[in-house]
């Protein structure tokens, strides 16, 4: 065996001990010389049948017995799938909720999520873990020369050095190929609807025998620059100076900002804010000292930068569907580094060992419009008629992981995995509200300095550092050829310390920065356990059960703990009980039946689960301040249904379909856990504490969710192909907070369609698309409730808004390989 074909099985043994992955639409890639699977494809086709190569033996997917679906590369290209916010139309169980480029979108997996829909999404999901290879990620890189990306449906933390409470999603590379030279190119160019100029893409990867069998390089880069379509058509002129509201106190949302001139005295339109300008790139370095050796060296970097949300201001003074009315431009820029090591050594016949090392430093630079938050809280700023803020936010987030994995390889009928896992993160995040005049208006003429650097109306700090130790593994033991059973466990341990600190310049004699500051530490252990089995009824039908325990650790809150001398003024800050949350668990039951029928033209998956989720950690508020933070509270129940199919009835003929219900659920009461504001204005408190009870549905996941697609090859050629699909998604409703209470909402089902044409022969390609067919409108997600939608001394809040999904695209790309 060449060392290639070990290294084939050392990549996919190292991938899982026992997968079971979605036949219906894994990547069929070629075997190398008819027995293993090439580099890091760990699908291939074998008379129509897929394999895998977890073992270090080439094995039907029908023997693998997790659920796991997977997305490959020719699809991802072809459904256009650039980044992880467009896997869940095509995967079952998994709600994504986009919400621009600001941010990656909020990740949901079969329901697991009681926090508010929001719409700045997140930047890392610690309830799934994301793996590049075999190195954790926790950034959203782009999808660019990728075989295929794996979606494991249940807890996973016997068999990944990160610990999950809900799944995990495995980014499977292309790697460095040490025995030919290949390359190829990318271009797309697109116009959206609402947007003034046109979007383009270009990306290419080249493949480097440096030594022919030895040392390989695989370089791929790529550039997006999507144009927006979000206008942001109420800016400040000169903030501090100009009118937010230039017509002046008013009684109706609806009315209008002013006359015309007195708007264009005050206030500007800047086209297209929520623009995307994504510089990409992955590396890697492969070497192969010996046949048994294979060491990876791996280098990534993504630079995302946009102005402005995907928010419209949901009708306020009579805006459309593409506006925004914040005060001001909201950028934000995300940066990340990825410097990674892998080294995979067969040891004899015994195991094979994987070893990953990684360190990735993001910075996150980013401001937003705070005006309607500051004049919620009714400290009078109203009275300043030019009053308006923005925040200046900036986070650095530095990590340092380290998994060992053994897999065994000595055959018969018992086998097995252990490993560990070590990581460290270490976040550092500065916060300031700016805003304009408002220092002159108290204090006359203010002098500027490195004291008080611009007029800052509050400051704070808050640093953070997480430490987290597991062991992991379990072992398979064969009874017969049909049937195996699998039991595995896993201990973690985590430390978590946080300090920080805020300042209030404005309540000082002469503005300056001084800061209160005050910190903690927590911490905890655990073990969590999982059982599964399976049996092959005929060697096309298989049914497998699983029980798994998953996990979430806990950690600090980013709002800087309260100082001693805490007084009942403005402040945003965590007293002691706030300052830390604890772990939640789940309890996952699944039964599961995966078929091969009519000869191999029919490939279907249907699951079924049931989990418990205790110690939730809830989306809650400080006493101080109402700032946001995490708490622990509560259960809940998540069941549901997962089905894929893949048939395909005639030559050139492919049919993919999936649907999924899901019922999540709280099962006890959780007292004052959301907050309203009170709609009598000038009375107190400004926030009432609402109850959430046992049987309101968890936010934030769609209860129905289906695919349907149909792509037909038609040879036009020798060696020409006219390729031809049609993919329609939905998404049904979901719920904006739990139960839809305290101002709450349920964001309305939608209908999306795609389509394509190509032309495809060996070497390049040529495609003509439409993305949102037929140029849907649709909510995907609302920031804040419908409590705020208040007017406030005759000021109308901005407070609310809604995120929407991208208008219709039309493009043409273009495919080339060498």
């Amino acid at each position: 065996m060449t060392f290639s074909l070990k290294r084939a099985a050392l990549l996919s043994a190292s991938a899982l001990a026992s997968i079971a992955a979605l036949p219906a639409i894994a990547q069929e890639a070629p075997a190398a010389d008819g027995a293993e699977v090439s580099a890091e494809a760990d699908a291939a086709s074998e008379g129509g049948t897929i394999v895998v190569t977890a073992t270090r033996r080439a094995v039907s997917l029908q023997d693998v017995p997790i659920n796991i679906t997977a997305v490959g590369g020719a699809e991802l290209t072809e459904k256009r799938i650039d980044d992880v916010r467009g896997l869940a139309a095509f995967t079952p169980g998994l709600t994504i909720l986009d919400t621009g480029p600001r941010s990656t979108g909020s990740i949901v997996m079969r329901g697991l999520s009681a926090a508010d829909v929001g719409v700045t999404g997140n930047n890392s999901d610690n309830a799934v873990a994301i793996y590049l290879g075999e190195v954790p990620l926790y950034q959203d890189f782009k999808l660019l020369d990728i075989a295929r990306v794996e979606t494991l449906l249940g807890p996973q933390g016997t068999l990944y050095g990160v610990g999950t409470l809900a799944g995990a999603i495995r980014y499977i590379p292309n790697r460095p190929d040490p025995t030919r030279w290949s390359a190829s190119f990318h271009g797309r160019v697109y116009d959206v609807a609402q947007a003034d100029d046109p979007g383009f893409q270009a990306d290419a990867t080249i493949n480097i025998p440096i030594i022919t069998d030895k040392v390989a390089l695989r370089s791929t880069v790529g550039y997006y620059n999507d144009p927006g379509f979000i206008d942001y058509v109420a800016l400040l002129r000169e903030p501090g100076v100009s009118l937010p509201q230039p017509g002046g106190p008013t009684t109706s949302r609806t009315d209008p900002l002013g006359t015309p001139e007195q708007i264009a005295a005050n206030l500007y339109t800047y086209k297209d804010a929520n623009f995307e300008h994504t510089f990409t790139t992955r590396n890697t370095l492969a070497l192969f000292p010996s046949e048994t050796i294979g060491i990876y060296i791996n280098y990534a970097f993504q630079d995302t930068s946009t102005n402005g949300r995907q928010v419209n201001g949901a009708g306020v003074f009579g805006t459309g569907r593409y506006e925004a009315v914040s005060r001001y431009l909201e950028p934000s820029r995300r940066k990340v580094h990825l410097v990674s090591g892998e080294v995979q050594i067969e040891l004899g016949d015994i195991a094979q060992m994987v070893s990953a090392t990684a360190y990735s430093h993001q910075k996150i630079r980013s401001s937003a419009d705070v005006t309607d938050l500051l004049l919620d809280l009714d400290y009078g700023y109203e009275l300043f008629p030019q009053f308006s803020g923005f925040t200046r936010s900036a986070t650095d987030i530095k990590q340092f992981n380290q998994e060992v994995r053994f897999v065994s390889t000595h055959g018969g009928p018992f086998s097995w995995v252990v490993g560990g896992f070590y990581n460290e993160r270490k976040t550092r995040g500065t916060y300031r509200e700016v805003t304009p005049g408002l220092p002159e208006f108290y204090f006359g003429p203010v002098t500027y300095s490195p004291a008080y650097p611009e007029p800052i109306e509050y400051a704070s700090f808050n640093n953070s550092k997480i430490i987290e130790k597991a062991i992991f593994g379990e072992g398979t033991f064969e009874i017969t050829p049909q049937w195996q059973v699998t039991a595995g466990g896993r201990y973690f341990d985590y430390d978590a310390k946080t300090d920080g600190g805020i300042s209030l310049p404005l309540l000082e004699p002469v503005p300056v920065l001084r800061f209160d500051t005050g910190g903690g530490d927590s911490g905890q252990d655990g073990v969590v356990w999982k059982f599964n089995t399976s049996f092959k009824i005929t060697p096309d039908l298989m049914v497998y059960g699983t029980y798994s325990e998953g996990y979430r650790i806990g950690g600090p809150n980013s709002v800087p703990p309260c100082p001693e001398d805490l007084e009942d003024v403005q402040n945003a800050c965590a007293l002691p009980n706030e300052q830390f949350y604890g772990p939640d668990k789940t309890q996952n039951k699944e039964i599961g039946i995966r078929a091969t029928l009519f000869g191999g033209k029919l490939q279907t998956t249907i699951s079924g689960y049931h989990i418990k989720w205790e110690g939730i950690q809830l989306a809650s508020q400080t006493q101080y301040g109402i700032a946001g933070i995490t708490a622990n509270g509560g259960s809940a129940v998540s069941k549901g249904i997962e089905a894929t199919f893949n048939a395909k009835p005639d030559d050139g003929v492919t049919i993919t379909g999936s649907y999924s219900y899901n019922d999540s659920r709280l099962t006890e009461d959780v007292v004052g856990l959301l907050t309203i504001r009170n709609q009598n204005l000038n009375r107190r408190p400004k926030n009432i504490r609402v109850t959430v009870f046992d049987g309101d549905r968890l936010p934030g996941t769609a209860r129905h969710t289906a695919s349907l697609g149909m792509t037909y090859d038609m040879n036009v050629g020798s060696d020409a192909v006219l390729s031809t699909n049609f993919t329609a998604t939905y998404q049904g409703e979901v719920l904006s907070r739990i139960g839809g209470r305290a101002g709450g909402e349920t964001i309305a089902d939608y209908l999306l369609a795609r389509a394509s044409i190509g032309y495809r022969r060996d070497k390049y390609e040529v495609r003509i698309y439409a993305d949102n067919l037929f140029n849907t409108y649709a909510i995907s997600s609302v920031g804040e409730d419908r409590s705020r939608r208040i007017i406030n001394d005759g000021i109308v809040s901005r407070y609310y808004s809604n995120s929407v999904i991208a208008p219709r695209k039309v493009g043409i790309e273009y495919f080339l390989r060498f």
